[in-house]
C-alpha cells in the first residue's frame, strides 16, 4: 500500500539529518564557513562512490525503488537522492567529528586546568 508521501521518504531521511545536525556547526570550527575544505573532504570520494553505484545500476547489481524517489534521474541513472546521500551524509559526518572534537578538547582542557 503506497502514499503520496513514500516518494518523499528518502529525502525527508536527508532533510532531517541536515536538520539534527546544522546546530553542531556552532560548536566545531565550523564545516559550512570553511566550503574550499568541505569540498575537498567530500567531493573525491562523493565522485567515486557515485560512479560506483552507477556502474553497479549499469551492470544490474544495483537498483532503486522508485516508490522512494521523486523520479530526477541524473547521469549514470543515478536518482537525485542518491547523489544528494554522498553531500548531506558526510557533511553530517564532519559536523559532528568537528563538534565532538571540540567539546572533548575543551572538556580536556578543564580537566588538566581544575588538576592544577
Amino acid at each position: 500500500m503506497s502514499t503520496e508521501l513514500d516518494q518523499w521518504q528518502y529525502l525527508l531521511v536527508l532533510a532531517a539529518c541536515v536538520l539534527v545536525t546544522a546546530p553542531l556547526e556552532l560548536f566545531g570550527r565550523g564545516v559550512y564557513r570553511r566550503p574550499r575544505r568541505l569540498l575537498t573532504a567530500i567531493l573525491p570520494v562523493a565522485v567515486l562512490f557515485l560512479i560506483w553505484d552507477a556502474v553497479a545500476v549499469a551492470a544490474g547489481v544495483w537498483h532503486y525503488n522508485p516508490r522512494y524517489l521523486l523520479g530526477v534521474v541524473l547521469p549514470g541513472a543515478l536518482p537525485l537522492e542518491e547523489v544528494l546521500f554522498f553531500v548531506v551524509i558526510p557533511v553530517c559526518g564532519l559536523l559532528t567529528y568537528s563538534a565532538v572534537d571540540t567539546i572533548w578538547s575543551w572538556l580536556s582542557r578543564r580537566r588538566v586546568e581544575s588538576s592544577r
